[in-house]
This record gives C-alpha cells, sequence and structure tokens, in this order.
C-alpha cells in the first residue's frame, strides 16, 4: 500500500511545537554565593512559566574577576551571550566601543520605565538612551557598633561628640574607620561639600574649590579630631570593628557578610556635614544592570526575560534569596521586604546617592585620584596642589580619547 503525504503532515503535527521553535537565551554573569542562588532561583521560575513557548534560559557563572575583560572581548565578535549582568561603570566605554549593548528604547513602555529608583534608571541611561533595565544598587551607609554607639549621630558635630564619649579602649582603638583614601568612599563626603568629577561636557573637574573643602575636612578627622586612623584599608577596617575596637565604620552591603556574629550591630544614614552646611553626606550609588547584547539573535526573548528578571517576580527572589537591593522601586511596599532592616536602611541611604558617573572618561579617574589621595593622607602635598596634579593628567588622558574618536 502506497503512503501519500497525509500521514507525514499528521506525524509532524503531532510532535510538540516547541522541539521546533526552541529558543535558547544565555545568560552570563560573575556572581557567587547568595546572589547566584538568587539568580538561578529566578531563572528557574522563568523558564517553568516560559515553558509552553519553547524559550528556555540557560545561565553561565563567569568569575567575577575575570568578566569583564571577558564580556568586552567576546561580546564584539558575536561569541557572547544574549544578556548579560554589568556595572553601570563600564556603561559609557561599552557604548562608545561599539556593538556589545542594545539600547532598549524600542522596548520600553511607559510603565516599565518608571517602575524603577529614578537614580538607578539614570545609571542605565547614556546620551538620552536605555542600555540596561537596572537590576540593583549598592552604596555605603553608616555601620555602628551597638554596645559602643547607643545612638548613631545624624550629623558630623554629633559624630565627633560621639566619639569624644566612647570610653578608654586600647591602644590602636579608633572611632570611626573606613578605606578613606579610596576614592570611592571619599566621594560621600566630596559629594556633601557639592564637589563633582565632571562639569557638563564631560569636563574633568577634580580640582573643584568643594572638591578642595573635602579633601581639608578629611585630614581635619584624621589629624586634628582624631576620629580616624592614620593608616586606613579595608583589612583594618574589617579587624578594627570586629575586635570592637572601631565604633563606626562608612561602608555598604558587602562589609556586613565580614562582620563577626559577636558583635551586635545597627545601620542608619550617613550623617549631614555641618562644615557643608548641613548638607548630607551623598555616597555613589553604583547600579547592576542586566543588558542584551548587541550581537544576539534573540533580542526580543532576551529582553523579555531581562523585564522579568528586573521586575516584582525577579526583585523579591533577588531580594530575600540574592540578598541584594532591587532597582524595582514598588518591591519595598511587599511587607517581606518592608520589614527586612537591612534592606530598609539601604534604601533609605539610596534616597541621599548619586550615581556614579558611567562616562568612558570615568576610568581615566581613578589611577590619578589614587595617588592624589594617597600625597594628601601622607601630607607629601597639600589638597589644592595634588587635586591640580590629578586634573592635569585626567585632562590630558580625556584629550587623547577624545583625539582616538
Amino acid at each position: 500500500m502506497r503512503h501519500g503525504p497525509l500521514p507525514l503532515l499528521l506525524l509532524l503535527l503531532a510532535v510538540p511545537l516547541q522541539t521546533w521553535a526552541q529558543t535558547e537565551v544565555q545568560v552570563w554573569h560573575g556572581y557567587r554565593a547568595a546572589e547566584r542562588a538568587g539568580l538561578e532561583k529566578v531563572v528557574e521560575a522563568y523558564n517553568a512559566a516560559k515553558a509552553s513557548t519553547g524559550v528556555k534560559v540557560t545561565l553561565r557563572a563567569i568569575p567575577s574577576d575575570a568578566f569583564t575583560d571577558k564580556i568586552s572581548t567576546v561580546v564584539p565578535r558575536g561569541l557572547g551571550p544574549d544578556v548579560f549582568i554589568f556595572p553601570q561603570d563600564r556603561l559609557g566605554g561599552w557604548v562608545e566601543s561599539g556593538n556589545m549593548l542594545e539600547p532598549l528604547d524600542f522596548f520600553l513602555d511607559d510603565a516599565t520605565r518608571k517602575r524603577s529608583i529614578p537614580t538607578t534608571m539614570e545609571a542605565m541611561t547614556y546620551h538620552g538612551s536605555v542600555y540596561g533595565l537596572p537590576l540593583n544598587f549598592k552604596v555605603i551607609t553608616l555601620i555602628y557598633n551597638k554596645k559602643l554607639v547607643a545612638k548613631p549621630p545624624r550629623t558630623t558635630g554629633e559624630l565627633l561628640a560621639t566619639c569624644k564619649k566612647l570610653p578608654a579602649r586600647p591602644e590602636g582603638s579608633t572611632c570611626l574607620v573606613y578605606p578613606y583614601t579610596d576614592f570611592y568612599y571619599h566621594a560621600a563626603l566630596m559629594n556633601a561639600f557639592g564637589g563633582r568629577v565632571f562639569d557638563p561636557g564631560p569636563t574633568p573637574r577634580l580640582d573643584a574649590p568643594e572638591n578642595v573643602k573635602a579633601m581639608e575636612l578629611l585630614l581635619r578627622w584624621v589629624d586634628k579630631d582624631r576620629i580616624l586612623p592614620p593608616e586606613p584599608s579595608t583589612v583594618l577596617t574589617t579587624s578594627l570593628f570586629n575586635a570592637g575596637q572601631a565604633a563606626m565604620v562608612f561602608s555598604g552591603p558587602w562589609f556586613l557578610g565580614e562582620i563577626s556574629p559577636a558583635i551586635d550591630y545597627g545601620l542608619a544614614p550617613l550623617p549631614t556635614v555641618d562644615e557643608a552646611g548641613g548638607k548630607p553626606m551623598r555616597p555613589w550609588m553604583t547600579v547592576e544592570g542586566a543588558a542584551v547584547a548587541a550581537p544576539s539573535k534573540h533580542k526580543e526573548a532576551a529582553f523579555d526575560f531581562v523585564k522579568y528578571l528586573t521586575g516584582p517576580e525577579g526583585a523579591k527572589i533577588m531580594a530575600l534569596v540574592g540578598r541584594q537591593n532591587p532597582a524595582f522601586e514598588p518591591i519595598y511596599q511587599d511587607p517581606e521586604i518592608a520589614k527586612d532592616a537591612t534592606l530598609a536602611a539601604f534604601r533609605t541611604q539610596a534616597e541621599s546617592a548619586i550615581p556614579m558617573p558611567n562616562v568612558a572618561e570615568m576610568t581615566m579617574v581613578w589611577s590619578p585620584m589614587t595617588s592624589a589621595m594617597n600625597a594628601i593622607t601622607r601630607k607629601a602635598s597639600t589638597p589644592k596642589a595634588a587635586l591640580q596634579e590629578a586634573q592635569k593628567a585626567v585632562q590630558k588622558d580625556v584629550a587623547s580619547l577624545r583625539r582616538k574618536k
């Protein structure tokens, strides 16, 4: 008996559609521990919800110290993921280099644009276009030992008064400790004075008078008021706080995992600065976003996952499991999130935070400012002279960058 085309057609129709239209969206990240567990749970939930569509998300973890170099190398060649999670300080450079980040404006409706904390969306925007949806943010805040500090200081005046009231402790103890020669940490004080890295343009402005004033106050805290140790470091910050030899720390969520279980600690907003007219310390906000790779062949499916990850479903999992502060603003009204004191403290601090510059020129600032901070704190230069030297170095590098363009 001869078989015609009908049985073959019936056989094809009997095969589930997704086997013929399977779309794999590959996501790269540099997460470990709780953050990785949170992301894996989001992907599991997303894949379950999309099981009938033929879309499946797969994850690839890249060691965090190699992540940005790997992404920079493989994505422009079309050999990387469809989606990757990245910090905003790379945004400008990657946009300028080309074929890295897909602009998302075409995909965005008004509700999606407005659902994130405004400063986090600002961090994902470059020259008016959105290149990633904000996933989470990090800021430094005040962390204090409750045994030594009954009431966290609200102003720098109260900070000094609190330090003077501390009981006598072992030699080497200090009132406050943080890596103050690290420009990232110092920026909170600089921004309180109205200081800045760039004027519009962006034009480097490291030698602004406000920046000098912030440096002068820092030196006073070290030399005259003696509330800071003379030789700061991240290792010293952790060891002093865990030994009960430091009453307060300026740091972020990454520090919490380093605190000894023996320390009963609390979190509070950074103090306002009397010397800057009562303005708040304004730490830099660092934001991680989820981006669609420009060479991706599955842009619509990739964006759908990015929207899910950064929306209500993903935000709740990344908060409770991943221990991140989501950029998705409405999640802080969720009862489970609202009762989390740690997430609430960093959300409060975010109100006075400033997104760290995401322009390509920002990468040229770190080395000159590290040299300036060290020269100032070691008394090898005055604040004004050291910042002028940093300004010259950054101006030269920026001019060279623009000639190459």
